[in-house]
């Protein structure tokens, strides 16, 4: 009788996520837990436009905030995760600029391609499957940003346009 499990290493042994090591992450990840719920609910599409890569960790690095950001697109089980700086964890792929840079992306006012070549976005590990991710999120009808704020209520709509506001006129009014 075999004393190993039957399952494979990398299965059965799951590193444990780190604890929150700041305030900002235990208040940050409710609201990121209710994002990617009400956004897998309601664009299903979304997930079938990325493909193979659906299943893919995007590591998502705002230079300026205190945590990263873990995505993984996988429609039966998404996550959406802060993680301290200090405890990166394992992707496939990492975009890596300022947070405003980044809520423009999302926001679709920002042109990706001019962040990437003026090193302004960095790009690193499968560029397939970011671009991949992009298209889907350019696929989105409205944008991505305007369902993110509405998973969160009135508040969110709130604090949407305020960092619409703040986003606009840091860049003169025109984006990028």
């Amino acid at each position: 009788m075999p004393l190993a499990p039957s399952l494979s290493a990398r299965r059965w042994f799951r590193p444990r996520r780190p604890r929150a090591s700041s305030p900002a992450l235990l208040l940050v990840q409710p609201v990121l837990n209710r994002i990617v719920r009400d956004i897998t609910r309601q664009l299903p599409e979304l997930f079938a436009r990325l493909g193979p890569y659906c299943r893919s960790r995007f590591l998502i690095d705002a230079r300026d905030m205190p945590f990263l950001l873990l995505l993984r697109p996988d429609p039966g089980r998404p996550v959406f995760a802060a993680w301290p700086r200090s405890a990166e964890p394992e992707c496939d792929a990492r975009i890596s600029g300022s947070f405003r840079d980044l809520l423009g992306l999302i926001d679709g006012g920002t042109d990706g391609d001019a962040l990437f070549f003026s090193r302004d976005l960095d790009i690193t590990g499968n560029l397939e499957a970011v671009v991949c991710l992009r298209n889907a999120i350019d696929d989105v009808d409205g944008a991505l940003a305007d369902r993110v704020a509405g998973a969160l209520g009135p508040a969110g709509h709130i604090a949407w346009a305020l960092l619409l506001r703040r986003h606009r006129r840091a860049r003169g009014g025109n984006g990028r």
